[in-house]
């Protein structure tokens, strides 16, 4: 049986749209260091949930857990990395930044809406990896984070639910599970809590297990929470 769950995995996409390609100042390594590493395999849940939702583009290209008109550094178009690394190697045009918006940000949300305006789920849940040191720009530069991090912006889903989910967490892994430290949610759950309740899980990329291994975790953890909840 699947998870009656909507899962969105926002971070996980590499890719550089080619119409903006030839101004890209990124190598892939710094691309792939400002996506989340290994999100892909970890969260690749599209046979176990009752709904997907993720992206191919790079978050440092197109971040969709940022409100569409953020223009900060680190909004929705940015201009520089988490590790302040410039993006292009020349300002975007406006219109250059809304068409990456309307192409890749606004379809993402629009799919949220339209799952959780569909009553079929009781939960959305947004998948991320985070660095295993907070960087530069973060709520914790040089400060090492806990294994898992699950957010409820205080309010994007009952507090017994996010406690549920972290038990899940705790019941199988020797490290801090968190909740809200050092995130407290994202703009995806902040923004899609009125149509369904939503949850933020963040992983470290610390090695305290493989790929496959964390993969087992979350779903152990999900299920834990659906024979609860659900």
């Amino acid at each position: 049986m699947k998870l009656p769950l909507v899962v969105s995995v926002p971070h996980a996409g590499l890719r550089v749209p080619a119409e903006v390609a030839p101004v890209c100042a990124l190598s892939a390594a710094e691309i792939a260091a400002d996506s989340d590493g290994g999100a892909g395999e970890i969260y690749s849940f599209a046979g176990e949930a009752g709904a997907f939702v993720t992206t191919d583009i790079a978050r440092a290209v197109v971040d969709v857990n940022r409100a569409r008109d953020d223009r900060r550094t680190d909004g929705a178009v940015k201009t520089h990395t988490s590790y302040k690394s410039e993006v292009w190697d020349r300002p975007l045009l406006e219109a250059e930044v809304e068409g990456l918006l309307d192409a890749y940000h606004t379809p993402y949300h629009a799919r949220l809406t339209e799952l959780g305006l569909a009553g079929r789920w009781p939960l959305g849940v947004d998948c991320h990896t985070m660095a295993a040191v907070g960087p530069p720009v973060g709520p914790d530069p040089g400060r090492e984070r806990p294994w898992v991090c699950v957010s409820n912006a205080d309010g994007t889903c009952p507090q017994e639910w996010t406690d549920t989910l972290r038990e899940g967490f705790q019941q199988h892994l020797d490290g801090p599970v968190k909740v809200n430290d050092p995130f407290r949610g994202g703009y995806i759950c902040r923004s899609h809590s009125s149509e369904m309740p939503w949850v933020q899980i963040e992983l470290s990329r610390a090695p305290y297990l493989p790929h496959d291994a964390k993969r087992q975790v979350v779903l152990t953890a999900l299920r834990h929470w659906a024979e609860r909840h659900a």
